[in-house]
């Protein structure tokens, strides 16, 4: 690497946010330091270097720190103008890919990580919402992106694909933990195809964590969740 262009990234192995950024800076062949980060006990630097919400993923450039995943990705893309990029360049495409990467941030994460936070009736309402996201994704892929349909190969990767696959390339793994269906094929096959696809690809596989080192860590998350309070 060289020193008058140092790059580190503070992340946390599990966090689908972290893995977007790191995809990215494979993607780009970025070189880049890694520090592991403990959220359960934060280290001064990581709440020196994102004190408003004193959380991963943390890019770092020649000592200057940029915060929140998204807002990364698009710095990266205007950085470093070699390799694939990662939005699109006219301006109405740019915009869709916005738009849809919050969707999946937002509302996909949220409902996602409900199901894995409850059980009992509350769950099914988490899982009947996710679905009811996922549909939304399904219609907006159809309008938007017909190339989703198409064999999906590494240098048509950028934004979208980098998010998807983050935060819906462990559903396996999810699945058998949850014991529920997290991607229903006959509701949302196009999603489901789509992210099978994306999961195969090398630089994604590089990225996630591997479902025997994942399942594990969802087993310790879900019980942590639903520990009951202290009397």
């Amino acid at each position: 690497m060289a020193e008058g262009n140092k790059v580190t990234l503070h992340g946390a192995w599990a966090s689908p946010y972290y893995h977007t950024v790191k995809m990215a800076l494979q993607m780009k062949g970025i070189a880049y330091e890694y520090v592991e980060e403990d959220l359960m006990n934060k280290s001064p630097t990581l709440l020196k270097y994102n004190p408003v919400h004193k959380k991963i993923p943390i890019l770092v450039q020649n000592g200057k720190p940029i915060c929140e995943s998204l807002v990364i990705l698009e710095y990266i893309d205007e950085t470093w103008k070699d390799g694939p990029k990662l939005l699109p360049q006219d301006p109405y495409n740019r915009a869709q890919v916005r738009f849809w990467v919050n969707f999946l941030h937002e509302q996909v994460f949220e409902a996602l990580y409900s199901i894995m936070k409850t059980d009992g009736e509350t769950q099914e309402k988490a899982l009947k919402r996710l679905h009811e996201k996922l549909q939304v994704l399904e219609e907006g892929l159809k309008n938007f992106f017909p190339d989703c349909s198409k064999p999906v190969v590494s240098e048509n990767v950028g934004m979208l694909e980098i998010v998807i696959a983050s935060i819906l390339g462990n559903y396996k793994a999810q699945q058998d933990v949850l014991g529920v269906k997290v991607i229903d094929s006959e509701k949302t096959p196009l999603v489901l195809s789509w992210v099978a696809a994306l999961v195969d690809l090398p630089v994604v596989k590089e990225t996630l964590p591997p479902y025997e080192r994942y399942v594990p860590f969802l087993n310790f998350m879900i019980q942590t969740f639903l520990k009951p309070p202290p009397a």
